[in-house]
Order: structure tokens, then C-alpha cells, then sequence
């Protein structure tokens, strides 16, 4: 293994971290149906909704535009290769603002065009691959909802999908925003697709809020660019950071990279925006498969890679990038592993898992950061997959109390064994592709020597041991053991909490009568495809073995982050007598076994002491808030609504009290309400009458003669 993580430390363009000066090439227009195609899928997915199409014609709509793109995304790949320049494609004329002098900063150009280097391809590959598995795997997991939600599920998909991939090949800062709002508005809709469950709702709106934060960093940081170097196309700004002379000097230039950060950590659910993430476990499975796990969660990191040159400029900026990932990988993963909703700890490990992303594009691994994106957008893709076929199959039941030995349930064994691959992957069981990523960024962060890097990386080698558990408790319990099930409440995600599909409503009494619905082909079939590309990606890893070129640390040589393609030296000894490489082999090593060993003897060997532990915990006060602390989720959810959802709240109560009754009250019809007052004080005097016109008269000559009295006796008197 030592010698697998040395061979990615190829010399060839180690010296090379000038990005080079893209050229146009309109011969290469038609990559632009990579756009169109998902565009298409979304009017067409749109118009069945419209039309309440009954029938599955949505979702072949949406797989068929899908592997399209992914088609040209290859057709891309295999003109271009690996290697090569980066190129501008220009589609069509979007925005072209100009003014006063037209000098730089008077005039404003964003088109709709295509930045093509190794890294839009590298992300493109698996965002449209993937997008076309996890929609397959979704005709039928959604089948239950056909005639009802089932056109507008895939609608969503489809928007998510153009707008991912606008984000993606974007050439310029403005047009990447307008696809990182879409995907934000796509996983708004798909998150709230169970738009009656309560919680479904919340969740949506909570992913949509806080990402607003993040969002709000991103648009002053891109507006800040603009103002600062007077373009906001990548292929300008690139050659203008190529100058390290011009540096991030002065307070705005300095404040641009931790604008884009603010924006990364909300769209990537890193610390302190994390909090939508595990929420939003509340949509479909497919949901959480391609968009909180495989595509949408990996923006914030891609948006680094993408400005790696502008961070690279700050002497901070990835240190705070670096610490936020690690911190925010530990700290999720201790909550992973108390929580029973096994889709909920899938969700954690996901935030941790792009907190060792985060990590490696701190400490200076671009290819690190990207080939684990790649690594875990096969394995946790796969894991939320078969957690959805688990929940098809059982009526909704994700509590890992209550299913055991599903790998002996008839039509349960695909699931079973894929889930185990998944969960060694993520693991990073040695020789497996997880394992071949996360190594390369822990022997970066060990073998650093500034801003306590090192420390960084021993926190990384706990987080392994600790991951290596939670997903192992997950694995031993549900699938392994004694054969076992509850079925759920409810019939599988289905809104209206009955579904004719999954035999009914189920009692959890009644379990003996309860028959698990077993996965059919496109189900089982997109789980083996996606274990298989799981596998793949340890390909990269394995040709470097053999003295090969890795084509993924090629392909990001060959973009934005060439700067952090190559690993820097790190062969000197820094603990236990042991360089960087030797030191994340032995304790990575022991780290997966341990955890796993751990989960093995708690959660199928001993599963009566798991219980004994947590009941000897409990009883000692001194340590009695660990697993409490763990199981709420370190109570983040209930701070934040102290220091934010709370005082919100009451100054909204008190803002409304006050323009209710204070302005519209007081203010506005108060002093309205004063003359209709007065009309009705004197309203008896104009009743209509001609005897009260009469009273009305004579009573006004008795004032003005009383008056006239009045003044004669006072100026009598003086």
C-alpha cells in the first residue's frame, strides 16, 4: 500500500501549477445538448404532470435524457482524453452589460458557455453516470406513486440534473450560480416531495434556509471578484492569479476566499451549516442517493477545486478549509454512531465524508479530495440504495433494533451482500477503493508541517476507527445474525401513509403476517451496477500499482487544481520512526479492523453487551452524557434554535403584535377611526327628521346666543 499511495507522487508535472490559457473551440458546440437533453426531460416530465400521465412514461423520459448527456460526456472524455488545455465552448449570448468607458470595470460579460478541463469532465462522469443509475433504480422504486406524485418526482430529478450540470460546465461565476440556486430549488421540491408529512415540509424548508446562509456568502464573494479583477470568466480570472504578484493584498481581495467558503460548507453540509443534511433524509431514497450523497452535497467541494488558484493565494484560506473538514469529520461521525435510523447514519457518514474532502483540498490534495469525491459517490450512493430496497421491502422500517439476518431473507441477498461492499468501502477496508482515497489525504495532512496539520491527520486516522464501527453496527445488525423483522408504519415513503403495494398498513403486532417485498430487476440490477463501479474506482489506484498513469490524478492535473495534483515530498520520518505513507498504512490498517472488530463483537457476536454497556453508561453520571450527548446529536439542533429559530421567532411575534395593533392598530386606523368618530357623535342630529332638524336648530341658536352671553358677561367683567 505504501508503494500504491508513493506512485501518485509522479514527478512528471509536479512543477507545473500555472493554469493554462483556455482556447475556444466551437467545433465542440454540440456538447451542448448535455444542457439540452435534461432541459427537454424537464418540459416533457413537466407537461405528464400536466396531463396526469398514469404510467411510468416520466421516469423512461428521465433515464433516457440522462444516459444521453451521460453519452456525450464520453463521446467528450474519449475526443479529449485525460490530458489537454482547457477549452471554452460557447453556446449562445446570456448577459453582455456595458457602460461608461467599457473599461474593466464597466462592463459586465456572462454567456452560457462550457469551461472544458479534467476537472468538468472528472465531476461530469459521475454526475450524469450516476444520475442515469439512481433515476433507473427509481421507475420502480417509485412506481407505488404512478398516477399520483410520480411525473413530478422525476420532474424534479430533472431539474436537478440541469441545473448540476449548468453548475458544472459553467465558464463564468454567474452562470455557476444560476445552477447552484437550481439545485438548491431541486432539492427544496425533492425534499418536500411527502409535502403532507409534516416533517417532510420542515425538512425542506430547513435545507432551503440554511443553504440561503451559504448562499448568501457565494454571491457577495463572486460579486466581490468582480469588483476586484473586473471579470467574473474563469478563463480571465485564471490568468490573472497566475500572477501570485497580485495576491489577495487589501481587506475585500482577502474576504473573497472565505465568502466562497461560506458558500462551499452550506452547500457541502460542513460545520456550522451542516444541519439540513441528515433532515433531509425525509425524500425519497433516490433523493438521498443522488442528491445528498453522490452529486449535489460534492458543489462546495468542486467549488474549491474550481478556485483553487484564488485560495491558493491566501495564506489562510485553505487552512480554515482544512480544519473545517477535519473538525466537521469527527464530530459527525461521533453522532453517526448513536443513531438507529441506519438512512440517518448513512447521512452522517455522508457529512464526514466530505468533511476528509474538505480536508485534502485544505492540506494541499486536490487529486486526494477529488478521487474520494469519486469513491464515495459509488459506495454511498450504493449504501443509500440499499437502504431504500431495505425500506421498499419493509414498509418503511429503518430502525436497526428492529431487522436482523436480512441477508437470509428470500430476495434480500442482492441487497445484503452490495450493502456489504458499501459498507467496506466506506470503511476503507485496506485494498479497497475507499481505502486508496482517504490514504492519499491522510498522508498529506500527517506529512504537512504547518498550521498543525499532523494533528489533522491523526484526527482523520480516529474518524477511519470510528467509521470503520458505525458502519459495520449498520451491516451486523440488519443484515447478519438471526433472521428478524418488524415491518414499519408506514408504506415505504408513500405520502398518503397507505400503499395497495406494499400489502397495506402493517401492525407492528402483526408482524408474523407480514411478507417483505423483495427488489425486482431494475432495483437489483442498478445495486450490482453500482458495486461494480464501486470496484472501478480502485482502478485509478490499482494502474498506479502497476507503474501505470492514474488517469484521475492526470485529469486533475489538467485543470483549476493543478496546484494540488501532485502530493508534496513527505517521505521523512515523523513518528514512531515511520514516514507518512508507512504511518497511515499501519494505523489506517488497524483503524478499519479495530472498528470493524469492535462492531463485530457489540453487534453480532455479543449483541446483549451493546446493550449492557449503554446500561452501565447510563447509570454513572460522570459519563452518562456521552451517549445521551451522542444520541441528540450533541443537542446542535436545540442551540441553534436558542440562538436563532427562537429569538426569530419571538421578534417575528412581537413585529407582527406591533404592526397589528401599534401601527395598522393605532397609527394608521386610529387616527382613520377619529373623524368616523366624530360623524357619529353628531350622527343623531341628521337623522332625516324635520322635527330633530328643528331640536338641531334651535339647540344651535342656544349655543350661539349662550356664546354671545358668555362673551358680553366676560367683557363686562374686565
Amino acid at each position: 500500500m505504501m508503494m500504491l499511495l508513493a506512485q501518485h507522487e509522479a514527478p512528471a508535472h509536479a512543477a507545473v501549477t500555472a493554469v493554462a490559457k483556455a482556447v475556444a473551440m466551437p467545433d465542440l458546440r454540440w456538447a451542448g445538448w448535455i444542457l439540452l437533453l435534461p432541459a427537454i426531460s424537464v418540459v416533457l416530465t413537466g407537461l405528464c404532470a400536466a396531463l396526469r400521465v398514469k404510467n411510468k412514461l416520466p421516469g423512461w423520459i428521465t433515464v433516457l435524457a440522462l444516459a444521453g448527456s451521460f453519452a456525450l460526456v464520453l463521446k467528450l472524455y474519449f475526443l479529449r482524453g485525460e490530458a489537454g488545455d482547457p477549452v471554452t465552448i460557447h453556446l449562445w449570448d446570456w448577459m453582455n452589460f456595458r457602460w461608461g468607458d467599457q473599461s474593466k470595470w464597466h462592463s459586465l460579460q456572462a454567456d452560457v458557455s462550457i469551461y472544458l478541463d479534467g476537472l468538468t469532465l472528472f465531476w461530469m462522469l459521475f454526475v450524469t453516470g450516476l444520475g442515469t443509475l439512481i433515476a433507473l433504480y427509481a421507475t420502480e422504486y417509485m412506481e407505488a406513486d404512478v398516477g399520483k406524485g410520480y411525473a413530478r418526482f422525476f420532474n424534479g430529478v430533472s431539474i436537478f440534473i440541469l441545473a448540476m450540470c449548468t453548475l458544472v460546465l459553467a465558464d463564468n461565476l454567474l452562470l455557476l450560480y444560476l445552477g447552484w440556486e437550481g439545485v438548491g430549488l431541486a432539492s427544496y421540491l425533492l425534499i418536500g416531495y411527502f409535502y403532507k408529512k409534516p416533517s417532510a415540509v420542515a425538512a425542506g424548508k430547513k435545507a432551503f434556509i440554511v443553504n440561503r446562509v451559504g448562499d448568501l456568502g457565494l454571491a457577495v464573494g463572486i460579486w466581490l471578484i468582480w469588483v476586484n479583477y473586473g471579470s467574473i470568466e474563469y478563463s480571465t480570472l485564471f490568468q490573472v492569479w497566475n500572477d501570485t504578484a497580485r495576491g489577495v493584498g487589501g481587506f475585500d481581495r482577502a474576504l473573497i476566499p472565505f465568502c466562497l467558503m461560506l458558500g462551499a460548507f452550506g452547500k457541502s453540509a460542513q460545520l456550522p451549516l451542516y444541519v439540513w443534511l441528515p433532515d433531509a433524509m425525509e425524500g425519497p431514497t433516490p433523493v438521498s442517493a443522488l442528491i445528498h450523497a453522490a452529486t449535489m452535497v460534492t458543489a462546495g467541494v468542486y467549488l474549491i477545486a474550481r478556485m483553487y488558484p484564488l485560495f491558493a493565494l491566501h495564506p489562510d484560506a485553505l487552512a480554515t478549509v482544512a480544519w473545517v473538514g477535519g473538525l466537521t469529520a469527527i464530530f459527525s461521525a461521533t453522532i453517526g454512531m448513536a443513531q438507529y435510523d441506519f438512512k440517518r447514519v448513512f447521512a452522517y457518514s455522508t457529512i464526514s465524508q466530505l468533511g476528509y474532502m474538505f480536508m485534502g483540498l485544505g492540506v494541499g490534495t486536490t487529486f486526494g479530495a477529488a478521487y474520494h469525491t469519486l469513491t464515495h459517490a459509488f459506495f454511498k450512493a450504493l449504501l443509500f440504495l440499499t437502504a431504500g430496497a431495505v425500506m421498499h421491502g419493509f414498509a418503511g422500517q429503518l430502525d436497526l433494533r428492529k431487522l436482523s439476518g436480512l441477508r437470509r431473507v428470500p430476495g434480500f441477498a442482492i441487497v445484503s451482500w452490495t450493502m456489504l461492499i458499501g459498507c467496506l468501502w466506506l470503511s476503507a477496508f485496506p485494498f479497497t477503493a475507499g481505502m486508496l482515497s482517504k490514504d492519499l489525504i491522510l498522508v498529506q495532512a500527517i506529512g504537512g508541517t504547518d498550521h498543525g496539520f499532523f494533528w489533522l491527520g491523526w484526527i482523520g486516522l480516529i474518524t477511519a476507527a470510528l467509521t470503520a464501527y458505525y458502519s459495520f453496527r449498520v451491516w451486523f445488525r440488519v443484515c447478519a445474525g438471526p433472521v428478524f423483522y418488524m415491518p414499519g408504519d408506514e408504506g415505504h415513503d408513500d405520502h398518503d401513509n397507505h400503499d395497495d403495494h406494499h400489502h397495506g398498513a402493517h401492525d407492528k403486532h402483526a408482524s408474523h403476517e407480514f411478507h417483505p417485498h423483495a427488489p425486482r430487476l431494475a432495483i437489483n440490477g442498478v445495486l450490482i451496477l453500482i458495486m461494480l463501479g464501486a470496484f472501478a474506482t480502485g482502478i485509478p489506484g490499482y494502474m498506479a500499482l502497476q507503474g501505470h498513469e492514474n488517469w484521475a490524478q492526470v485529469m486533475i492535473a489538467h485543470s483549476s487544481a493543478v496546484a494540488g495534483s501532485v502530493e508534496a515530498h513527505v517521505h521523512d520520518a515523523v513518528c514512531f520512526g515511520m514516514n507518512p505513507h508507512k504511518l497511515v498504512e499501519v494505523f489506517g490498517t488497524i483503524a478499519a479492523l479495530g472498528g470493524i472488530g469492535v462492531a463485530m463483537y457489540f453487534h453480532l457476536l455479543q449483541r446483549r453487551a451493546a446493550d449492557r454497556l449503554r446500561a452501565w453508561l447510563l447509570a454513572h453520571n460522570s459519563v452518562r452524557w456521552i451517549p445521551v450527548a451522542m444520541e441528540n446529536k450533541w443537542y446542535v439542533d436545540e442551540i441553534y434554535h436558542a440562538l436563532f429559530r427562537g429569538p426569530a421567532w419571538i421578534t417575528g411575534h412581537i413585529l407582527h403584535f406591533t404592526d397589528k395593533h401599534v401601527v395598522d392598530g393605532l397609527l394608521v386606523n386610529g387616527f382613520g377611526r377619529i373623524p368616523a368618530a366624530f360623524g357619529r357623535l353628531f350622527q343623531p342630529l341628521y337623522n332625516g327628521v324635520l322635527q330633530g332638524y328643528a331640536t338641531t336648530m334651535a339647540g344651535g341658536a342656544a349655543l350661539v346666543i349662550a356664546w354671545i352671553v358668555y362673551r358680553w358677561i366676560s367683557g363686562g367683567a374686565t
